[in-house]
């Protein structure tokens, strides 16, 4: 990954429990780890960001801030987040390690910011983990490979739509 910062994003899933990740990553001592450090120590209401932990007192590695996108409207919605979406946060990004899209001997040098979208209606825990690990997985292997490229932008620019709007036909 050399000394560049990367951004990846990925969309997983269905319904209130699909998955919405950006992902930055960089070195610890670059934009991305001044970011980190930055999102870490200046919470606000409704959205305290947290290091990623496979258990309780073993952060996953690269060091990994998860941001939630929605602010916390229920201990439900909270209990979702710190819970399957960290889990599957935690999966994604040790898959990305173990399959060489991160390289292991670098793990200490780099830092990953996870902003993520868990929907305040979400229930199915299991389908918020499944979705969070894959879009993780994606978004990293997005920011790795730089992808999309420009012009495949370009080529589907009157093409856009997202879950809230969808141009009409042409």
């Amino acid at each position: 990954m050399g000394t560049m910062s990367a951004i990846g994003n990925s969309a997983v899933g269905e319904g209130a429990e699909a998955a919405h990740v950006t992902v930055m990553i960089g070195h610890l001592t670059g934009p991305v780890g001044t970011a980190f450090a930055t999102a870490l120590a200046t919470p606000t209401a409704g959205h305290a960001p947290f290091l990623a932990c496979l258990t309780p007192d073993v952060s996953v590695k690269p060091p990994t801030l998860i941001v939630n996108k929605a602010t916390h409207m229920s201990d439900a919605h909270a209990a979702l987040t710190w819970g399957p979406a960290q889990a599957g946060v935690c999966e994604g990004v040790l898959r990305a390690v173990a399959e060489g899209i991160i390289d292991a001997a670098k793990v200490d040098e780099l830092a990953i910011v996870a902003a993520l979208w868990i929907n305040p209606a979400a229930t199915d825990a299991d389908a918020v983990f499944a979705n969070n690990s894959e879009a993780v997985y994606l978004a990293i292997k997005a920011a790795r490979h730089q992808t999309p490229v420009a012009a495949d932008l370009l080529a589907q620019r009157h093409q856009g739509y997202n879950g809230y709007y969808r141009p009409a036909a042409k």
